[in-house]
């Protein structure tokens, strides 16, 4: 009996050690630089229905169904989700615009589980012809869960979708 409680004790500690350590925030973001000026970029990106011709996850489920509320590129926007097993369902709400500056959503995650983060598209000024954009996105691991954030590359997973979207916009903007 004894052997037990000392084993649950190291258990229980274990677990509290990994609860401390492990993160408690997650930051993903890419860059690019498109051959555009940067009024053109921000004005296509400003549009939240547009990231369906760049987006990694509308390739990974062209027939997910698709609600809209509100008028596209304005504050209080929502893009509604629900798809196949690799996108889930949520959905995205505009938060914040300033104009030739930056894109802020709330991104509400529904399916496969539940959480939030905020997603930021930034852009600047290269040179006249040229502008930087910065996607990414952020947000809280909850405890205990943040756990399982030391066995999984958030950067390195979500990063890939990240530089596939980017150059799948270039592409689209350079044309």
């Amino acid at each position: 009996m004894q052997l037990l409680l000392y084993i649950l004790a190291v258990i229980a500690l274990i677990l509290i050690v990994l609860i401390i350590v492990a993160p408690k925030q997650y930051s993903v973001n890419r860059s690019i630089i498109i051959n555009k000026p940067i009024e053109d970029v921000f004005r296509y990106l400003k549009s939240v229905k547009n990231q369906d011709h760049w987006s990694p996850w509308k390739k990974k489920d062209p027939d997910m169904m698709q609600e809209f509320i509100g008028e596209d590129g304005k504050i209080g926007f929502i893009s509604k989700w629900k798809g196949n097993k690799d996108v889930g369902e949520g959905e995205q709400e505009i938060l914040s615009i300033i104009e030739n500056e930056s894109i802020e959503t709330q991104l509400r995650f529904f399916k496969p589980w539940k959480s939030q983060s905020i997603g930021t598209l930034l852009v600047a000024k290269v040179e006249d012809d040229k502008t930087l954009v910065t996607w990414g996105f952020s947000g809280k691991n909850h405890i205990p869960f943040n756990i399982f954030m030391l066995f999984f590359n958030m950067d390195k997973t979500v990063g890939k979708d990240f530089e596939e979207g980017l150059a799948d916009l270039k592409q689209i903007l350079e044309k």
